[in-house]
């Protein structure tokens, strides 16, 4: 007589969230070991600068490895380091508001086209007229109304980033309601809310994380050349932009100068694009 046993099933591994598993390649890594590098100069400036970004002295446009000055000094004797870190802080916390205020404002925008045929039509007008200004005619125009600073810069970007993430999800969500399951959900009774906030919606959001990096990305370089052309935040408060524009007179008589900044900028940059490419492969698959 023979004995039947049950053998369990090998425990085969969860896969792992996309997002994880794209920050995981080489890529996503090196991406996101740049970002951290940078945010945290940028959040530990005062610690690691040792002179503030205004503070100036004797030594103007000194040369990298002046004592007390790594970096050297600018044209009216103040620490590139300190300035750079600073800037990197004053990025950083632009960019931090103006990206997600744009992409909320985009996808709220976008939820108000979802909901009625008339509303999408306002919608997209509205992000027709916003992409028909060139991007430094908007800035010239909004730095006009507003005067130059942190204000117009972070208008300038979110304005810029609404119909990138409206458009973007409301593309997303036209896709997702033609799909099989949707109509499922349709049939068994579940209202259109449900379906959107726990069916279409989830399915429709990859596309935005990916385009939340692009956007930081893009953002760095709308900060940088409203602050190059003087119309952004005013001077003394460094920029990362506004460092670099200060650099151009002394390109030949001070090359450092304008080293710090570029390649700072390049580092930042060079960051957010590798980690978007690794969460947009990863989520492609």
């Amino acid at each position: 007589m023979t004995t039947l046993t049950k053998t369990a099933p090998p425990l085969t591994r969860r896969p792992r969230h996309p997002y994880r598993a794209a920050l995981a390649t080489g890529r996503g890594r090196t991406g996101l070991a740049l970002v951290g590098l940078v945010v945290l100069a940028g959040l530990l400036a005062p610690l690691l600068s040792g002179h503030g970004p205004t503070d100036q002295s004797a030594l103007t446009l000194a040369g990298p490895g002046t004592p007390g000055h790594p970096l050297g000094t600018d044209d009216l004797g103040r620490d590139l380091l300190s300035r750079l870190l600073h800037g990197i802080r004053a990025d950083l916390g632009i960019i931090a508001i103006a990206v997600p205020l744009g992409a909320v404002l985009g996808c709220l925008s976008a939820l108000a086209a979802a909901a009625h045929p008339l509303a999408d039509t306002v919608v997209q007008r509205a992000f027709d007229l916003i992409l028909a200004f060139p991007g430094l005619i908007l800035a010239l125009a909004i730095t006009a109304i507003l005067g130059p600073g942190r204000l117009p810069v972070i208008t300038v970007i979110a304005l810029a980033e609404i119909p990138v993430f409206g458009r973007l999800l409301r593309t997303g969500i036209l896709v997702q309601r033609g799909r099989e399951y949707v109509t499922a959900a349709r049939v068994g009774g579940t209202s259109g809310g449900r379906i959107l906030t726990r069916h279409i919606l989830p399915n429709a959001a990859d596309p935005l994380v990916v385009q939340i990096t692009v956007s930081l990305t893009v953002a760095v370089f709308i900060e940088g050349a409203m602050s190059f052309l003087g119309v952004g935040v005013r001077p003394p408060d460094p920029t990362l932009g506004a460092v670099l524009s200060q650099s151009m007179p002394y390109l030949a008589q001070a090359p450092h100068f304008a080293v710090g900044p570029l390649v700072t900028v390049t580092a930042l940059v060079l960051s957010l694009s590798l980690t978007a490419e690794a969460l947009n492969r990863e989520i492609r698959r």
